[in-house]
């Protein structure tokens, strides 16, 4: 993972607020204004603890902020960390290869009924699915097929 992630004072409170609902740890927050939304990155293994029980700490936390939340697992391999943050849709294969000039791509082969589950509205899923893969992996660009 790369360091040197710098938190801004409203992601600080985010994660404080997130933290004390839920009792998971937050590795990362994404504040996303244009689509109203926080994206969490959590540690390995307490997804579900994020979430809670029916989802119950998800409402209670869009509910206290108004915004829309998404909670995504951190995983060390790339591939399980973009099988992670393309859930619920069902990943066939994730390949990942250097080019010549060095630069890094992904091709995520998806399941075709869960495809426009993992491109999302207007591509938003695919776009948070690149900036992300990008910012933990170095990866350049992810084509979701």
């Amino acid at each position: 993972m790369k360091t040197g992630i710098k938190f801004t004072a409203t992601e600080m409170r985010y994660i404080a607020l997130f933290e004390s609902i839920t009792g998971a740890t937050v590795k990362d927050c994404i504040i996303n204004e244009a689509e109203n939304r926080v994206i969490f990155i959590v540690k390995e293994g307490e997804i579900g603890m994020a979430i809670g029980k029916g989802g119950k700490n998800i409402r209670l936390l869009e509910r206290m902020t108004g915004k829309k939340h998404e909670i995504i697992e951190y995983a060390e391999n790339p591939a399980q960390f973009i099988r992670n943050a393309l859930k619920p849709a069902r990943v066939q294969e994730v390949r990942i290869t250097e080019r010549p000039d060095g630069k890094k791509m992904a091709v995520v082969v998806v399941n075709p009924r869960d495809k426009g589950v993992a491109i999302g509205k207007n591509g938003r899923n695919a776009e948070r699915l690149r900036f992300l893969a990008k910012r933990y992996f170095q990866i350049q660009n992810v084509s979701i097929t």
